[in-house]
This record gives C-alpha cells, structure tokens and sequence, in this order.
C-alpha cells in the first residue's frame, strides 16, 4: 500500500502544515505544504540538515541527520506516547495504532547503535544500510554428500499433480458497489462522505472491483470457483497472506478476526484445502507481530490472531500443527502423494511425501517495529532454529519440502540479517527444498537463492523463490496461478497465471462473474526463448517433457532478459497482468534483474531510501512497484519530515513547545 503523506498531520498539524490535491506529471498526488516561517530561530538546526539530506541519503552526514532527529523523537516518547498520537482521519487511526509502538521501540533506542541505523533506513530511508552481523547458523547434521555435488532429483515421468498460489486478497468488507471509485483516501470504493455515496458520484465502483480498491468479495468467491473449474483435481493450494484490507488507519483486532474467519470459511464452501501463511496485514495494527522476548513481559498483543489462525488452520493442518502456530505463527504439515498417483492410471503408487513448512515472515520484516529492539534479536522466536529442525528431520526421513511465507526473503522489506541468516539455512537444505513460495509484492515474479552471489551463475542456482501476483486489482488484474508438480520429486515443472482482465465486459456485469482466462504459461514463454538463445538443456534446463523448472532454468531465463530487450519488455508487463505497465529503462531494467537474482536481500541491488522512490540515473524517480503492502504510515510521515526543510523547522517547533 501506498499512504502518501497526508500524515505529516501526526507530527504538525498545531503549526498549520496541510495536506492538498496536485497534479504532478499528469497524476493526482497528495502533497504536504509547511508553514511559512521567516524567523530562523524556529528550528533552524534541524532545518539545516535537510539540504545534506537531499544531496545523499546513504552519505554520513545524512546518518547524522536522521539520528539527530530520532533523538528528538527519543525524547518525546521518553514522555509517554500521547505525542505519536494525533488526530485528522487516515492520520488520527494510523499513529494512534502504530504511534505507541514506535514511542516504545524509541524508549529503548541507544542512539548511534546498529538499531538506531536500521530505524534511519526504515523511518527515513537515510543511511547505507549496515554490514550484515556476523552469525554461523548451527546445523545438527553436515550436509550429504549426494546434496553438495547440486543436482536435482530426476523427474518421474509420472502424471503431474496441480498446486494452486493465490495471495494478497486484501478483501474489502465495507466495499460498495456504486460507491466513489475516485477518493482521496488510499482506497477507495467505500461510502466515506456523502459525495462518495452511491448516486452521489460521477465514478462509482463496478461489481466485481477497480483499481483504486481492495477486493470485493464477489471478486474473491469468483477466483474459488474459477480455481474449482480450472484445477479441479487440485492436491491443495498454497495461500501466502494478507486478506485484510488496505485501510490500516481503520484497523481493530474484532474487526480483522471476522475478516480473516470470513475469508477462509467462503475457501473452505468452495471447496479448497488450503495452507495458508500470516502476511502483515492481518494483524491490528497493521504489521505488528511482537517477537517472543518482547512480548515476555506481559500478554502478546498478536496471540489473538495466533490463536485464531491456529484454529481456523486446523481444519487442513491438524492439531499438531496448531501448537507452533499459537507460539509464533508458523507450522509444518505433510502431503503424501500415493493416493494420487496410484489413482491417476499412470503410476505403481510409489509417490512422494511433501513437508509444508509456513513461515511467519513478519519476524524478519522491516515493517515490524516491535523487532527494533536493543539489541536486535538473530532469532525472532527461535523460528529460524525450528525450521533447522524440520528440514534435518524432513532430510532424514527422505521427504521433500515446500517452505512458504508471505514477505519473499530477498525483498527489500526484509532484514538483511535475518535473510542471511535464512540463506544460510536454505544452501544448507537445498537438496530437500523443492521450492518456495511467497506473496506480498502483489507481482507476478521470482527469486533466486545461489551458492555463491559472487558468481551468480546458473549452475551456482540452487532454489527458486514463487512470487504470486494479487487478487486486489490494486497493481494489476486479479490472478493467481497453477502449477504442475512432480508426484515424488515435487519440482514445479510449469506455472500458469490465471487472470480476471478488469476490462473485459463481464467484469463489470452486476449479473455475471468475471471471466477467469488463461494469462501466461512459464514453460511455454520462456521454454522457446532458451532454445532460441542456445540455453535450452544448459545447467539442466531441459524443457522437455516432464522436466522440472530448475532454479538453473530460471537463471537462464534471467540471463534471456539481460540480452533481450523484447523478452523484457513481455516479462516486465507480466508483473502487473498488462495492466499499467509503464516504462522502465536501462538502469531500472539492471535492478530488476538484480533482483530476481537475489533471494538474499543484501544482494539485491535495492539502495536505501523510501518505499516508492528510487534514485536512478542520478535523479529520484518513482518506483511504484515496491510498497503494494507496506502500508506504515510513521513512516512515510518521518520520510516526508527528513526530506523537507519546513517539516523539520515545524517538528522543531513543536518540540520547543512539548
């Protein structure tokens, strides 16, 4: 999500700093005017600063900057947290939610430590990220042999299983059809005013969904039974979180629970057998998952929401699974495919087992400001040490494993020492990871894990990261995908995105659902593509047959994109479905490969600085792809506030008043 800083509100709006409506580059835009201050007295310190600033956000001096301004917000919240509580609409719920958390994460903040650091990354988007913290996973077992020589285990030739991955459906309870579909609010489609009322607007919301909103949940029972027609011998789906809505100024924890027991209770009519995973937006506020030291000192804010997805999860996962899930949001569940096999007409019953494991990523994610703590934990609620031991223990019994969450681990939301740290245990298990699955960016794409990012090569590729597109049509078409497996080996041999096109005119019928039709298949895009450019069969991407989509497939694919500028160009409008694609030019073209190439989020080539904007070419350019789901409006305030001289000279104003 993307919350545009109406919310400097939260920190000025005593000294008259207002939000207003403009046309910048042919788009409309919430931009932050300060007030006029003639007296250099007012301030003038922190005003300074933001010239250095602007200059360059990674330089020392900007560090300075930043830390200079947490220690003024240190003080305020050394006071209580009435101050990060404010009042005016988005900004009145947003920092009253997120506002103590941030007051209790700035008690503890040792300015000029590593944590301070990261918060100036985080809040800011000033300061070059730290060097990783050392650390050395502990493994119970050394690696096998047959593991260490990469090669990925022979297909069985037999008939493939389908798996479906659907995500972010963030479904919108208080949608109305007909309501203003053109607002000022971050979403839209919802009767906030009498203008945005139905019969009040010259833009009203369609049935089935707009652009500008979270789904309906006409739209999100569409997709299931699209899901039952198109794959309807499915073994299960993988569902990688966020089913509650965008307006994170509007959040509470009854209101997210009927939210979440709704949703999985219309997979469940539908039919689906589902494994599921917490995205950020699930609990209340948005983003908040207190680790387990943290909360060790009174009741876990977000117990609720464990308790609750253990429960309604029980109905796929079984009680034991339940357990893990109540402590920290993640569990491990089991699929054995002999049944299937067996009963296809095509196999002797000898099939796999398949190890599930969800993550709860929101341990790892930057957004998470219950983790800014002094020091900083390695091991969020021992998840990391858990996961160890199923995958040992997977290793051992000869299963394969799917680990699934909803942040991908190499995005630049996460930490880069938990994603270290996480790459340590995948090179580790590579050999019983079949893949990965996650969601949140709301693009259709990937990643990759490598032994050596030094050398990303494909026959250095070890696993490939699934990125879901979204259901919410807020970045693209509603989609999600198919894909076809190996029985015993569990290896995606193809992915097929399936799409509900917004223009396609059952879309807007009041009396139809949308018309779900096939948008793109992995193996027969890309498959030609390697023939053509001599990679096919190169680090075992053979494409023939039931041969598997190997992580060396997928850096091969990578390798076409660098060369070819035509498949880039197909791959880069697939991320969005074709829906609003825009440019994207050499310099940006060079991240994104990048980032495909970097499961590990040190690597992945994305520089410091705020969600939604990027210095390319010496300039700050757009990037409106990289907070689909963010939604932390602190942060955006304390960004908008680091950036402009006149919001620093009012924060200094405030504070001499304070």
């Amino acid at each position: 999500m993307r919350v545009l800083p109406f919310v400097l509100a939260s920190f000025a709006a005593r000294r008259g700093v207002v939000a207003s409506r403009v046309e910048l580059g042919g788009e409309s835009q919430i931009v932050l005017t300060p007030p006029v201050a003639e007296d250099p007295r007012h301030g003038s310190d922190l005003a300074a600063l933001a010239a250095t600033v602007r200059e360059d956000a990674q330089s020392p001096a900007s560090c300075a900057a930043c830390e200079t301004i947490l220690f003024q917000l240190k003080l305020a919240a050394s006071r209580g947290d009435d101050f990060f509580i404010q009042d005016d609409d988005v900004c009145e719920g947003s920092i009253a939610l997120e506002g103590p958390i941030v007051a209790h994460g700035l008690r503890g903040l040792v300015i000029g430590s590593r944590t301070s650091r990261l918060a100036c990354t985080t809040f800011m988007g000033l300061c070059s990220y730290p060097d990783v913290k050392p650390h050395n996973v502990s493994f119970p077992s050394p690696q096998p042999k047959a593991s260490l020589r990469r090669r990925r285990p022979a297909p069985s030739g037999l008939k493939p299983l389908h798996v479906v991955h659907f995500s972010d459906i963030h479904v919108d309870p208080f949608y109305v059809e007909g309501a203003n579909a053109n607002c000022s609010k971050p979403i839209c489609c919802r009767e906030y005013t009498d203008g945005d009322k139905t019969g009040n607007t010259d833009s009203p919301a369609g049935p089935h969904g707009e652009h500008t909103c979270d789904s309906p949940a006409r739209l999100e029972e569409s997709m299931y039974a699209a899901i039952r027609e198109i794959a309807p011998d499915a073994a299960f789906s993988l569902f990688t979180g966020d089913i509650v809505d965008h307006a994170v100024w509007d959040t509470s924890e009854p209101q997210n629970a009927r939210a979440i027991r709704d949703a999985y209770d219309r997979m469940a009519r539908a039919g689906l057998v589902v494994h599921g995973t917490a995205g950020n937006h699930e609990a209340s506020p948005a983003n908040s998952f207190p680790p387990t030291a943290a909360a060790a000192d009174g009741a876990n804010p977000s117990q609720w929401l464990y308790d609750l997805l253990a429960s309604t999860w029980a109905r796929w996962n079984g009680p034991a699974a339940a357990v893990t899930t109540r402590e920290f949001g993640g569990y491990s569940t089991k699929y054995t495919s002999n049944s299937n096999v067996s009963g296809n007409g095509n196999g002797n019953g000898n099939g796999g087992t398949l190890r599930i494991i969800s993550l709860s990523t929101n341990m790892y994610y930057a957004h998470n400001y219950w983790l800014y703590e002094e020091p900083m934990e390695t091991d969020p609620s021992g998840q990391l040490a858990w996961l160890v031991g199923e995958l040992d223990d997977a290793e051992k019994k000869g299963e394969r494993a799917y680990i699934m969450g909803h942040m991908p681990m190499g995005s630049r939301d996460a930490f880069h020492d938990a994603s270290n740290y996480f790459d340590q245990i995948v090179k580790r298990y590579e050999g019983t990871i079949a893949a990965m699955f996650f969601g949140h960016t709301h693009y259709d794409e990937f990643e990759l894990s490598y032994a050596d990012y030094g050398n990303r090569t494909h026959a250095n590729a070890l696993a490939t990261s699934y990125i879901a597109p979204s259901l919410t049509p807020t970045s693209g078409h509603p989609a999600f995908r198919v894909y076809a497996v190996d029985p015993v080996t569990f290896g995606v041999l193809d992915a097929v995105t399936y799409i509900a096109d917004t223009s396609d005119p059952s879309f807007r019928h009041a009396k139809s659902s949308p018309a779900w039709t096939k948008y793109y298949s992995a193996r027969e895009a890309y498959g030609p593509l390697l023939a053509e450019a001599g990679l096919e069969g190169v680090g075992g991407a053979d494409l023939g047959g039931n041969e598997e989509l190997t992580p060396a497939f997928w850096h091969n694919v990578t390798e076409v994109l660098e060369r070819n500028a035509t498949a880039f160009g197909a791959f880069y409008a697939r991320r969005k479905r074709g829906w609003a694609v825009g440019g994207c030019g050499d310099e940006c073209k060079g991240i994104e490969i990048c980032k495909l190439r970097s499961a590990r989020a040190q690597d992945n080539c994305m520089p410091p600085g705020l969600p939604g904007v990027m210095r390319l070419e010496g300039k700050e350019e757009e990037e409106k792809e990289e907070d689909e789901c963010g939604g932390s409006v602190v942060r955006d305030t304390l960004g908008s506030m680091a950036r402009e001289p006149g919001m620093l000279r009012a924060l200094g104003e405030i504070m001499a008043e304070w």
